[in-house]
């Protein structure tokens, strides 16, 4: 898999660049009101969490009913997977819950992020559910509640059910998003008694244009820019039917919204000028998905550049992903793009990366605290949200167990005390951020990368399933239980 092909990299929407784009978007200012403060630390009742997916730690993929993903073909292609594994053992999570959840509850986490296994639940995608399946989240459910954590439960992280891609093409269809929001219907309606936040959609920036687009991950596709950007313009409206099934079928007060890897604008000098700049290519740059959910519109930039490669759509659709959301989650790992001001095209310049940019051992990810300071600060500012939670952040390590059976992962430990440091900031100066999840609760199946990527604050010995804590789940239990970042 080539180096410069990252996990987190979100696609230039239709190839969208700066010297193409049209006329600045005009500034809205966002007053959120900020709740009470730690002395010196983060927000009281900050929603400290911890994170992971199905596919990633489950395993059990024939067991009890459940249905074929597309990521279940997908890893038995021949030289999709780095490492040559798949997720059909994973961390055997299905089997092994409790002790995970007893991991969560040791680091002091009270809440935890974890997705539904859609074929899990509906093994075709549609018809009958599987009670088999349902049974697993309720368990899980109920056991992060005895232990005292708060499930955040997130509707989709890609393991799309095998029998839609087969029948209608998978995301190609809109058939396929109205199953979606009929999913998301009976996920709310039997679990949001005890389920208070739901994302929709995990990184549509990341499937959409991996999966379909350049054919890196599952379903494999390498489909034209038009067809790109109408899945594109369908996971906007899977979204949007899954926010208007949630309101409808969850339980009185359930909050829902998405859980993007935004493409991350920062600018280069702190002037005005270039944080105006950046504020701008923020917004062009995810034009295509979270803005056109939080406007309701595509913006006139795009569509030029898109030109005949544009989705199709209607005012309705339009109306149904733009449905009111109660928060935005952001995933961020790494700064996409350092923005300067310029007086061509929408106002704005990306600048190169250099090749020296300080990484983790994931080459792609580029360490650049500031991006979890800029972006959220930026994006109240444009979308008038005043609840972001950061719903993925974390590193890679090298991650050597030492001769005393101990992982000291400094590495990872500098990554988040310095990004937690500007996050920390960015809530000082009112940035209405709520919460943060760490990816990941423990090492797990890493999609093209297999078992070769470690984000974990628990090592996993995939031969024994062993957990083993890492100095990172010491230095993260010392952030929470301070409620601040210089642990």
């Amino acid at each position: 898999m080539p180096d410069e092909v990252s996990r987190r990299q979100f696609a230039k929407l239709a190839g969208l660049s700066a010297a193409g784009m049209a006329s600045p978007v005009s500034s809205v200012e966002a007053k959120p009101a900020s709740p009470p403060r730690s002395a010196g630390g983060f927000p009281q009742n900050f929603v400290w969490g911890t994170a992971t997916s199905s596919y990633q730690v489950e395993g059990a993929v024939n067991e009890d009913g459940r249905g074929a993903s597309i990521w279940d073909k997908f890893v038995r292609i021949p030289g999709k997977i780095e490492d040559g594994t798949t997720g059909d053992h994973a961390n055997e999570h299905y089997h092994r819950y409790k002790e995970d959840i007893a991991l969560v509850r040791e680091l002091g986490c009270k809440a935890y992020r974890f997705s539904v296994a859609w074929p899990r639940v509906f093994p075709d995608g549609d018809g009958k559910p599987n009670p088999k399946g349902l049974d697993f989240y309720n368990r899980l459910v109920d056991e992060l509640l005895k232990n005292g954590i708060e499930p955040w439960l997130t509707l989709y992280h890609w393991d799309l059910p095998q029998s839609l891609q087969d029948r209608f093409g998978g995301w190609r269809s809109t058939e396929t998003c109205k199953i979606f929001g009929d999913y998301a219907a009976y996920v709310a309606e039997h679990l949001t008694d005890r389920v208070k936040n739901v994302f929709t959609l995990n990184e549509s920036g990341r499937f959409v244009y991996f999966g379909y687009g350049i054919g890196i991950d599952a379903p494999g596709l390498t489909l034209p820019q038009a067809e790109v950007n109408q899945i594109r313009h369908n996971s906007a409206l899977a979204h949007g039917l899954a926010v208007q099934a949630v309101r409808a079928h969850g339980r009185r007060g359930t909050r829902v919204g998405p859980a993007e890897n935004i493409d991350a604008c920062i600018p280069a000098i702190d002037t005005p000028e270039n944080v105006r700049a950046a504020e701008i290519a923020l917004r062009e740059l995810n034009a295509g998905y979270l803005n056109v959910i939080m406007t309701g519109r595509y913006t006139d930039a795009f569509l030029k550049y898109a030109g005949a490669d544009a989705p199709k759509y209607t005012e309705a659709d339009l109306k149904i992903i733009s449905s009111p959301v109660d928060f935005v989650g952001v995933n961020i790992y790494s700064p996409q793009h350092y923005i300067v001001a310029s007086d061509q095209g929408a106002g704005f310049m990306p600048l190169p990366i250099p090749k020296s940019f300080p990484h983790m051992n994931s080459d792609w990810l580029r360490v650049g605290p500031e991006t979890i300071y800029w972006v959220p600060k930026l994006a109240a500012k444009i979308w008038k949200t005043n609840a972001i939670y950061i719903s993925e952040n974390g590193a890679s390590g090298d991650d050597q167990v030492t001769q005393d059976g101990k992982i000291y992962d400094t590495d990872r430990i500098m990554y988040l005390r310095n990004y937690l440091a500007q996050l920390q900031r960015a809530t000082a100066e009112g940035v209405p951020v709520r919460g943060y999840f760490l990816w990941s609760l423990m090492d797990n199946f890493e999609w093209v990368y297999g078992l070769n990527k470690r984000f974990g604050l628990y090592h996993v010995n995939f031969d024994t399933q062993v957990r083993t804590p890492k100095l990172s789940a010491s230095f993260y239990r010392n952030v929470i239980a301070k409620n601040a970042a210089g642990a």
